[in-house]
């Protein structure tokens, strides 16, 4: 197994950059905002001597609430790690939350490095002595930023791992090749929705664990968080997302950062989850968001939540409303579920995987062929300038979603109306359900467009007859 090396310290002190940086990625939020960080963040180390998991923790800082929640999950990292990198602020010098971190830290009984960043601009002489107060060692000096000193403390860390973990820096490209094929063959699994909605705690209750930060205040999610997952032969990718608001109501510079981040999970997903609250009902946002994952082009399952405590009465509004407001989505299937109780959560990645199959099938061209020659027959196309349109064939022009192209003449002036008729035959007749499906229409080139029929002698002699005739008539 790869070694596991985590990031602790107070918040703000750099450990997202230096994430990103070792990752040699932009997967971690980075901003100049104390607290970001809430969520454990995972990935593989590409700089320094041998390939590790590197873990990404939110900032401990002795506070309640949220806080304390995510302190809950350095915790959870530091039970796993195999060596742990104290981030100190080089600028702000040491604190007393330090000074608690530390005596943590040193409990723990983990192989411990003390790591000063922002050493940039910095009088390292004079601020080195102050760290010595810690109690764990020389702190080494980085620049997390423009990576300064960060390959040295990793070269440094390695000569320190477990001989079991250290057994790893002896790994091959191969083996890190196998790990990627390995992510890449599971499904990707984005949960989306609106703030306060039960992401994550769907997220929780079908992990089975305390995975992300989950309370009850809007908001809590803030970054994109992907959680490798596999239930019996099947591997997963859950990505767990932070609620999206109208734009109106968005007031920090990070909360639109968060949003471009739930934003490019859903362009990377393969099939996403659209959490809808039952108790607050369907609103414009959620409207807006379900017509953007239909944009996208993904595979969709649709999970109403916070379904238990509802009456009879109150579950045939939600339905009703899911069907009013939500009309465009009639081809995704509907969930209603509890993820804090947990029912109804072990059908939707059974309805995920159906969706996401759907979206891939390969389309036979005979078949859609005579589908299309079949709705033809039933309901021909409209006259356009007295001359009807022709559809001829059709085939399979891609898939997730699937794009049916059909060929005819005039399709260009196709009424909306019949595009939507003809998806809906096709999503019925293949039970393309939970996927949508986008239609192209060709038509073949006219090879006499923009010529001028040339008469021959004989037509025009006879031209000019009929145009005497008429004058003398006349």
């Amino acid at each position: 197994m790869l070694p596991v090396i985590v990031l602790v310290g107070r918040p703000n002190v750099g450990k997202s950059t230096l994430f990103n940086r070792l990752t040699r990625s932009r997967d971690a939020l980075v901003a100049d905002f104390p607290g970001l960080t809430r969520d454990r963040q995972y990935g593989i180390g590409r700089v320094g001597p041998g390939p590790y998991v590197v873990v990404d923790t939110g900032g401990i800082s002795g506070g309640d609430g949220v806080e304390m929640l995510t302190e809950r999950q350095v915790q959870h990292a530091i039970d796993e790690a195999d060596h742990l990198l104290f981030l100190v602020d080089a600028r702000e010098g040491s604190s007393s939350i330090d000074l608690e971190i530390a005596e943590q830290l040193r409990r723990t009984g983990k192989p411990l490095t003390l790591v000063a960043n922002k050493v940039d601009h910095v009088d390292w002489e004079t601020a080195a002595g102050e760290f010595h107060l810690l109690g764990v060692g020389d702190p080494h000096p980085i620049a997390a930023t423009q990576g300064r000193g960060v390959k040295a403390l990793l070269d440094q860390v390695f000569a320190r791992l477990p001989s079991t973990a250290g057994a790893a820096e002896a790994e091959t490209d191969e083996d890190e090749t196998d790990e990627d094929e390995t992510t890449g063959a599971a499904t990707k699994i984005a949960v989306v929705g609106r703030p306060n909605a039960g992401k994550s705690t769907l997220i929780n209750r079908l992990l089975g664990e305390e995975r992300v930060v989950v309370f009850d205040s809007p908001g809590t999610t803030r970054d994109s968080i992907s959680i490798p997952f596999s239930l019996g032969e099947r591997h997963y990718q859950l990505i767990d997302t932070a609620g999206m608001r109208r734009r109106a109501r968005i007031t920090e510079a990070i909360e639109k950062f968060s949003v471009v981040k739930t934003l490019q999970a859903i362009e990377a997903c393969n099939v996403a989850i659209l959490v809808l609250d039952a108790h607050t009902g369907i609103g414009d946002q959620d409207a807006t968001l379900a017509a953007h994952l239909v944009d996208s082009g993904r595979a969709l399952v649709v999970a109403v939540n916070k379904w238990d405590g509802l009456d009879p009465t109150e579950r045939r509004q939600i339905k009703e409303a899911v069907a009013r407001r939500l009309p465009f989505l009639d081809f995704a299937e509907v969930e209603f579920i509890s993820a804090l109780h947990g029912s109804g959560v072990g059908l939707l990645l059974e309805t995920a995987d159906r969706a996401f199959e759907n979206a891939t099938r390969t389309l036979p061209t005979p078949m859609l062929t005579r589908l299309l020659e079949d709705a033809v027959q039933e309901h021909p196309p409209p006259l356009v300038r007295g001359r009807r349109i022709k559809l001829r064939y059709a085939h399979q022009g891609g898939r997730n979603p699937p794009i049916i192209v059909i060929h005819g003449n005039q399709t260009g002036d196709l009424p909306e109306s019949y595009r939507r008729y003809l998806i809906n035959r096709f999503r019925k007749a293949l039970h393309l359900f939970g996927t949508p499906m986008r239609l192209e229409l060709k038509s073949g080139e006219n090879p006499y467009a923009g010529r001028r029929n040339r008469l021959t002698p004989r037509q025009a002699r006879k031209r000019d007859r009929l145009k005497r005739f008429v004058k003398r008539k006349r």
